[in-house]
């Protein structure tokens, strides 16, 4: 876990790095309204921008880890479709032969109960 040094009363993770980005004047002004209402929980422009740019990056990780699965389903597509169809068979077997069990003769009635 990153050690926590105190500077100027707020709290920096020690692996934080400074970095220099440029951008527009509308989005840097959408940024600062963000940082600055009292509703959200930003500290400051660098708090938004870093959760924004987690969560792109997160976004991102998680499309690639989808299309992974996604080409993984495709190659084993055919497998998978027949390994799905004999267990819906085999779950109607069961099912069969419980409706069959249930079917026959009422044990404390003694007579046949339909179904």
């Amino acid at each position: 876990m990153p050690s926590v040094r105190k500077t100027q009363g707020s709290a920096y993770l020690s692996n934080m790095k400074t970095i220099a980005i440029t951008i527009d004047e509308p989005t840097l002004k959408k940024v600062d309204r963000l940082a600055t209402d009292a509703q959200l929980p930003f500290k400051n422009r660098s708090d938004v921008i870093r959760r924004a740019v987690e969560q792109f990056v997160n976004s991102l990780e998680r499309e690639a880890e989808e299309q992974r699965e996604t080409e993984i389903f495709q190659r084993h597509k055919a497998r998978l479709n027949r390994q799905a169809i004999a267990l819906i068979k085999e779950q109607a077997r069961h099912e069969t032969r419980r409706d069959l069990s249930h079917s026959g003769k009422d044990s404390s009635a003694g007579t046949n109960v339909k179904p």
